[in-house]
C-alpha cells in the first residue's frame, strides 16, 4: 500500500529543494518515460528498498511568495487528513516566525506522525540555533542543509522507520479497480450505481489500511475489488476548492488499483486537473478507462460522441489508446459497459505474448524499417521479448541501444499496440545490449 510523506511548511524555508532531493532518485526512471512532465507536487522515493511517495504542497501555492495565512493553512490540514508522515520544514536562519507557529499549532493537534525538518543547518553554530525549534512542542527534530544534502540520510532513515507497516490483510487475486477524477464528476454515484442497493452481495475488507476500503463487487460475473477511498473520511470544509486536494486524494487510490476509471463531467470537459490525474496514472503504470459522465446533458446535436472523442484524447495525447465511454450516472447509461472496459483494460496489462509469436511478428518490421542510423553506426536488433512486469514492457536486443532515439521506439511501441491489443495501457521499450 502506499505510504506518503508530505512537505509542509511556509514559502522560501526549501520546501522544493528537499522534494527534488528526496525524489531525484528517481529522476531517471521518470525521465525514461516520453510525454510525462515532471509535476514539482509528486514523486517516488526509494529508501533501503522501501518505495514511498513524496508530496510537496507547496507546489501548489496560489500566486507568490506573498503567500497568505488561509493557503498555508489549507495546505496543512489536507496534508494532515491524505499523508502517514508530515516533514514540517523550517529555516535556522530565520528562526521561528508566527506562519511556523501557527503550522506548529495545528500539527501538535493533529495526532499525527510529524519530523521537523530544520533547514539551512550547514554548520556548528547553526547546529545549536537548530535545537531552539524544540520550543514549538514536537517531539522529532533533524537538521539537514537540503542544498548540499547534509543530514537527509538520517532523516530518510527515520521516515522509513516511521511507516506504518503494510502487511496486507490476506487478499484475492483478483483485479483492483480505482475510481478517481475532480470532485463532482460523479465519483461516488457510480460507485453506488454499480454495488446497487445489494450492499450485501458487498463485502468491505477491514485491516487492509486504514485509508482505503477495497470493496469486493461479485455479481453479474464480475468479480474485482473497487478501490474506495472517498468514502473512509468525512471531507473536511477546507479543502472543497483546492486543485491540490483532489490531486493528493487520487494519488492513494491509483497506487492501490490495477485500472483506474477516469471520471471526466461531460458538461466541463477535460481541465487541468483531469490531465494530473491522467498523468498520476500513467506515471504509476496503472491501466486507464475514461468515463464521459453526465452524457445525458450534453446537446447531441451539438456534439456527436466522435467528435467530443476526438478533443478528449487530443487533450491527453502523446497517449491515445485507451477506451472511452460515455456515462450517465443518473439514468444508469452504460455502467455496465465502463466495468466491461475495466475488466478488458486489466486482461490487457497482464497480457503476456510468447517470445516466438513475438519475434515472428516483429523482426520483419524491424526489417523493414530499421533504426535510422546514427554517425554512420548502423544499429542491429537480434531479438525481442516481453520482460517479466507488471505492466507490458519489452526488451529489444541490440548491438548499440545508446543510439536509438524516441521516435523510433514509439514506432515500435505503435506496432506492438497494432497486432496485440494493449488498449488502456503504458507499454514501455526498452533497448537492451545483447
Amino acid at each position: 500500500m502506499g505510504n506518503i510523506a508530505a512537505i509542509v511548511g511556509r514559502p522560501n524555508v526549501g520546501k522544493s529543494t528537499l522534494f527534488n532531493r528526496l525524489t531525484e532518485t528517481r529522476t531517471a526512471i521518470v525521465n525514461e518515460e516520453s510525454g510525462v512532465t515532471r509535476d514539482r507536487l509528486y514523486g517516488k522515493c526509494i529508501w533501503n528498498g522501501l518505495e514511498f511517495s513524496v508530496v510537496d504542497t507547496g507546489g501548489y501555492a496560489v500566486g507568490s511568495d506573498d503567500i497568505f495565512e488561509e493557503e498555508i493553512r489549507k495546505q496543512v490540514l489536507i496534508a494532515i487528513e491524505e499523508a502517514d508522515i508530515i516533514l514540517f520544514m523550517l529555516d535556522v536562519t530565520t528562526g521561528i516566525t508566527d506562519y511556523d507557529e501557527m503550522v506548529a499549532d495545528i500539527l501538535r493537534r493533529s495526532k499525527k506522525q510529524v519530523i521537523m525538518v530544520v533547514n539551512k543547518v550547514d554548520n556548528t553554530d547553526r547546529l545549536t540555533e537548530a535545537s531552539y525549534f524544540y520550543s514549538l512542542g514536537l517531539d522529532e527534530m533533524f537538521p539537514i542543509s537540503s542544498i548540499n544534502g547534509g543530514g537527509t540520510g538520517e532523516l530518510l532513515d527515520r521516515l522509513v522507520e516511521l511507516f506504518p507497516s503494510t502487511e496486507n490483510v490476506e487478499e484475492l487475486d483478483i483485479p483492483r479497480f480505482a475510481i478517481v477524477g475532480r470532485p463532482n464528476a460523479g465519483k461516488s454515484s457510480i460507485v453506488n450505481a454499480f454495488i446497487g442497493e445489494e450492499r450485501n452481495i458487498v463485502t468491505p475488507i477491514s485491516g487492509t489500511t486504514r485509508d482505503s476500503i477495497y470493496t469486493r463487487y461479485n455479481k453479474f460475473g464480475h468479480d474485482f475489488y473497487l478501490v474506495d477511498t472517498a468514502g473512509v473520511r468525512k471531507k473536511s470544509k477546507v479543502s472543497e476548492d483546492l486543485e491540490f486536494y483532489s490531486v493528493m486524494r487520487a494519488i492513494r487510490a491509483i497506487e492501490n488499483s490495477d485500472v483506474c476509471l477516469l471520471m471526466i463531467d461531460a458538461t466541463r470537459g477535460v481541465e487541468s486537473q483531469d490531465q494530473k490525474i491522467f498523468q498520476l496514472i500513467q506515471r504509476n503504470k496503472k491501466g486507464v478507462v475514461v468515463l464521459i459522465n453526465k452524457w445525458d446533458l450534453i446537446e447531441k446535436d451539438t456534439m456527436t460522441t466522435k467528435k467530443y472523442e476526438e478533443q478528449v484524447r487530443s487533450k491527453f495525447a502523446p497517449f491515445v489508446d485507451f477506451p472511452i465511454v460515455f456515462t450517465s450516472v443518473i439514468t444508469k447509461q452504460r455502467i455496465h459497459k465502463a466495468l466491461e472496459m475495466a475488466v478488458a483494460v486489466y486482461d490487457n496489462k497482464t497480457r503476456k505474448i510468447p517470445t516466438a509469436k513475438l519475434n515472428e511478428a516483429m523482426q520483419q518490421i524491424v526489417h523493414d524499417n530499421p533504426p535510422p542510423s546514427t554517425k554512420g553506426k548502423y544499429i542491429k536488433i537480434k531479438y525481442i521479448m516481453q520482460l517479466p512486469t507488471n505492466t507490458p514492457a519489452f526488451a529489444f536486443f541490440c548491438n548499440l541501444p545508446q543510439y536509438v532515439k524516441d521516435p523510433y521506439k514509439r514506432f515500435l511501441e505503435n506496432k506492438i499496440r497494432k497486432m496485440w491489443d494493449f488498449s488502456g495501457v503504458p507499454v514501455q521499450i526498452f533497448m537492451r545490449k545483447k
